[in-house]
């Protein structure tokens, strides 16, 4: 063997090993830009995919021209503003309130806003953030006889799948038929030809009903400011999660929440822990 080819052979491994370190430290720096270019482990990091609802007014509705408005969209729109997403980068999806949370889990959207209670049941498959509502349960019926809970025995009562509403039903209402819709509108469709003697959900929702069919009036408020509202994302997906913490709790101390919920809830009550603190 010559000289040139005992030397070739003996750099071969050397090479071999350098050329392997570089493609390692690529590898490394590789996946160090990917988390930098997505921080907060979206399905697509230049967009954020929210589930929401169609017909939850005043908290997330859809408008003639097929846009979303409402409390939650409005005021999750400031949020993602503060993380750096303009409007156009939060794109909405309408479901059925039953889909949202399992859509999450499943990934197929980054968060769902829509007035979605926390409970430790739900907290078991998705996170919530931080509390940004809290409100009341109401029953909306057209029967005068139903004036407090005990009204509602005997009767068929309307709730939307999977809301706090259901449950709150299932356990307190005994003697209660209840009557499960994938929606409110389907639900106060039924309230109106009679198929349910009345419908509980929350109060916001109930009023705008009341104003919509004057022949429909609240007859049951109950207080539920035990499961505040709060944004849901995916399980584990904590830097997402806190990053939303730190932008709705900077808009509640600049008086973007005041604001916001004072336009859409107008004359209700507003819980101090979402004021500015002096």
């Amino acid at each position: 063997m010559s000289k040139i080819g005992i030397f070739k052979s003996l750099m071969s491994p050397v090479r071999a090993g350098a050329m392997a370190l570089i493609v390692a430290c690529a590898g490394i720096g590789t996946q160090a830009l990917a988390a930098d270019d997505n921080p907060y482990g979206l399905i697509d990091a230049k967009v954020i995919s929210v589930g929401t609802m169609g017909d939850a007014k005043p908290y997330a509705f859809t408008q003639a021209d097929g846009t979303f408005s409402g409390f939650d969209i409005e005021f999750f729109l400031n949020v993602a503003e503060r993380l750096g997403f303009k409007p156009e980068q939060v794109i909405f999806t309408g479901q059925e309130f039953s889909a949202l949370m399992p859509s999450i889990a499943n990934e197929r959207f980054d968060v769902a806003v829509a007035a979605i209670g926390t409970t430790e049941a739900r907290k078991k498959t998705v996170d919530f953030s931080e509390g940004y509502l809290a409100g009341y349960l109401s029953v909306l019926t057209a029967d005068k006889a139903i004036t407090d809970a005990a009204g509602l025995k005997g009767k068929r009562l309307g709730v939307v799948q999977g809301t706090l509403q259901e449950i709150y039903a299932a356990k307190n209402f005994t003697g209660t038929d209840l009557v499960k819709f994938p929606d409110n509108n389907s639900a106060v469709s039924a309230l109106n030809n009679g198929t349910v003697e009345a419908h509980f959900l929350d109060y916001e929702a109930a009023k705008e009903y009341g104003v919509r069919y004057p022949d429909l009036k609240i007859a049951v408020n109950i207080p539920s400011f035990d499961a505040p509202a709060g944004f849901v994302v995916r399980k584990g997906n904590d830097k997402f999660r806190e990053a939303l913490n730190m932008a709705l709790r900077a808009a509640m101390q600049d008086g973007t929440w005041k604001t916001l919920y004072e336009k859409w809830f107008p004359g209700s009550p507003m819980p101090d822990e979402y004021l500015p603190k002096k």
